[in-house]
């Protein structure tokens, strides 16, 4: 564990939180060992069961976490023969046996498509029904011994309440003679002392009352007295409890004696219970930051969207605010970052941000970007930032930097990330600018990936020109002046000194003498800079529209497809249906000519019949016409329909046309 590496980037803090969502010690345990992995196939397998997690809880019942206890100081101690675990040993054993029974037939009723990597997890965990059963019948559900825990035991504690009651009725005449004789107060109750029932008197009757003084408050107004009537049964009493005691002894040091073949089975069991709180611990965060599974690649890439620092998210999320997210790529081609922009624009955020959230995915948790990104596995995570001044090494803040460089420069390869903030500063800028291009050199040629923050504007120049490097900017808005915490990759960032000092309010003489002082080009280039990432921003926003627009042309499109597609199958159908109701009708008209005839004949022109023939002829004449009108209005509403269709897609045509020439 880099634990001061942990602590720049904000990692302790990630740890406490996970703690924080963990229901056991044991839980807990495992955050603490959880550690950076280079291991691509452990680093999936973490992932995996701690994405299944997430939707289970999110998808799914409530998942059954319930007492977990640490009991293997106990287990170890039984280790020992004679040794036993006490009652409540006992009672927290049960829970947490009956807890990992109830999680792994929970799991095992879950689909292994859906949740293979916890299926996993519960493939070879032993539960111990055998060993519940037999607590049960030695603790009640409150985790008491029960009195049929033994034959013995049960007799001891029948002979017991059969004395209590006795000395209980002795106890209760004496005080009632008592309270007759004056001796004591009417509310006078019995009372225990040293764990014998006695009563209390004032002394001035202590030696009216026979038995034996136990004790005397501490105001000296009360004797507690043991009336000799009883002395003989409490005594019994106090024997009883010593065989009760021994007995159960007895009864827990054989129930260890039963136990002790299954301790390493059990100890792996309480290992699964530690992992998987551990693991629900990591989903509930996960839940909390919106974290997704990311893409792993084994080989050394960030391409991140939407990446959100986690702490700063629950930070600004107590305040009511949105955090800004951020984009950040580096590749084989564009390995080295270098952020410039004002001070409290949020550069030292984004390095942070870089290096907490790989770190984060190297220790097996989910990441607080969007799905749509990918990450890779880094050998070696390096940081420099803040201020390491060293009292007892005699080291100043620039010496500690160099002194950081130099392990850099050194152990620093093709598969490590450096994240460096405020790079050259601390001395004297020209030479410090120039050690810090050299040191850029260096890494660039040892081919590192690196996020680094800086002012100096020979780097950025550096980094135009250099081939695996490439400058990045946190904007900032001149108008309102102030930041907007945004990283924009592609151009350096202005540190806008002379805006900031003047919306400080130093006075204007000085600002002048400033400008006078530096020169008009370098203002001047400053000032360009500005113009060309606000432009460059612009156009950004243009394209996102027409992008956008675009998509929604294409979604359009593909709707008036699909409902061209289905009024094409309704009118298939409908002519289908056409046809077959015309044969119908056709076959119907044949059958009723020939019998129209038929009638005619056997009617021998009878004119009153062949008159009625002939009507019904006729009227079958007129329902085919009404048929085919209603078919034809059918026709022209199906034409009318496609050439409406068919006008859209050429109106949708021509805008696309249009919106492509502007």
């Amino acid at each position: 564990m880099n634990t001061i590496l942990e602590q720049k980037i904000g990692f302790d803090k990630i740890r406490t939180l996970l703690k924080s969502r963990c229901v056991s010690p044991i839980g807990e345990e495992e955050v603490e060992k959880m550690k950076f992995s280079t291991d691509y196939f452990f680093i999936s397998q973490r992932l995996d069961e701690t994405n299944e997690m997430t939707r289970l809880l999110m998808e799914e019942e409530a998942f059954p976490l319930g007492n977990i206890y640490d009991l293997r100081e106990g287990l170890f101690r039984i280790k020992i023969e004679g040794l036993y675990l006490d009652a409540g040993e006992l009672f927290d054993l049960q829970r947490s046996l009956l807890t990992i029974a109830t999680i792994v037939s929970f799991l095992e009723k879950k689909s292994e498509i859906e949740y293979p990597a916890l299926k996993l997890m519960v493939a070879e965990v032993l539960t111990f029904k055998d060993v519940t059963d037999r607590i049960g019948l030695i603790l009640d559900k409150f985790g008491k011994i029960k009195d049929n825990a033994s034959n013995e035991l049960l007799r001891i504690r029948r002979e017991i309440h059969t004395m209590q009651a006795s000395v209980s009725r002795s106890l209760n005449s004496i005080l009632r003679q008592a309270k007759e004789d004056g001796l004591v107060d009417k509310d006078t109750q019995p009372t225990m002392r040293e764990g014998r029932l006695v009563i209390p008197v004032p002394p001035a009757y202590k030696r009216q009352l026979k038995g034996i003084v136990h004790d005397e408050s501490a105001s000296g107004k009360t004797v507690f007295i043991e009336p000799a009537a009883v002395v003989e049964n409490n005594n019994r009493l106090r024997e009883l409890e010593s065989e009760e005691r021994r007995e159960i002894i007895r009864i827990l040091i054989d129930f260890s004696n039963f136990l002790r073949p299954y301790l390493s089975d059990i100890f792996e069991s309480y290992d699964f219970l530690a992992k998987i709180d551990f693991v629900r611990a990591k989903a509930l965060l996960a839940i909390e930051l919106k974290s997704i599974r990311p893409i792993v690649h084994d080989k050394c890439i960030i391409q991140w969207f939407s990446a959100r620092h986690p702490l700063l998210f629950f930070s600004l999320q107590k305040q009511g605010k949105e955090i800004v997210p951020l984009d950040i790529k580096l590749n084989e081609k564009q390995r080295i970052l270098i952020i410039s922009g004002p001070n409290a624009g949020g550069k030292s955020v984004c390095l942070k941000t870089t290096g907490l959230i790989q770190y984060m995915l190297q220790c097996g948790l989910m990441t607080p970007i969007s799905d749509d990104s990918e990450m890779g596995i880094f050998e070696k995570i390096f940081i420099d930032i803040g201020d390491e001044q060293s009292i007892e090494n005699d080291l100043s803040t620039y010496s500690s930097h160099l002194t950081n460089m130099k392990l850099f420069a050194r152990q620093a390869n093709a598969k490590t990330l450096l994240l460096i903030d405020e790079f050259g500063g601390g001395t004297e800028p020209q030479i410090g600018g120039a050690i810090a291009e050299a040191l850029l050199e260096r890494f660039n040629f040892l081919k590192v990936f690196a996020v680094i923050t800086t002012h100096y504007s020979n780097l950025k120049h550096f980094a135009e020109d250099a081939e695996g490097i490439v400058n990045g900017a946190m904007l900032y808005d001149r108008h309102l002046m102030q930041p907007l915490f945004q990283l924009q990759i592609g151009n350096p960032g202005s540190s806008f000194a002379i805006e900031i000092a003047r919306k400080i309010g130093l006075p204007e003489e000085v600002v002048l003498a400033a400008i006078q002082k530096v020169g008009e080009d370098t203002i001047n280039f400053d000032r360009h800079l500005q113009d060309i990432v606000r432009d460059k921003r612009y156009w950004e926003n243009k394209r996102q529209q027409i992008r956008q627009r675009e998509k929604r042309i294409e979604e359009l499109e593909q709707q008036y497809l699909l409902e061209l597609e289905s009024i094409s199958k309704q009118r298939k159908e409908i002519v289908r249906k056409a046809k077959k109701e015309a044969q119908d009708i056709l076959s119907t008209t044949n059958a009723t000519i020939e019998n129209t005839i038929r009638k005619i004949k056997e009617s021998q022109a009878d004119k009153e019949k062949t008159k009625k023939a002939r009507s019904s002829l006729q009227n079958l004449k007129n329902q085919l016409q009404e048929e085919s009108t209603s078919d034809d209005l059918i026709s022209r509403k199906i034409e009318k329909l496609q050439k409406k269709k068919d006008a859209r897609k050429s109106s949708k045509k021509k805008k696309k046309y249009n919106l492509r020439k502007e």
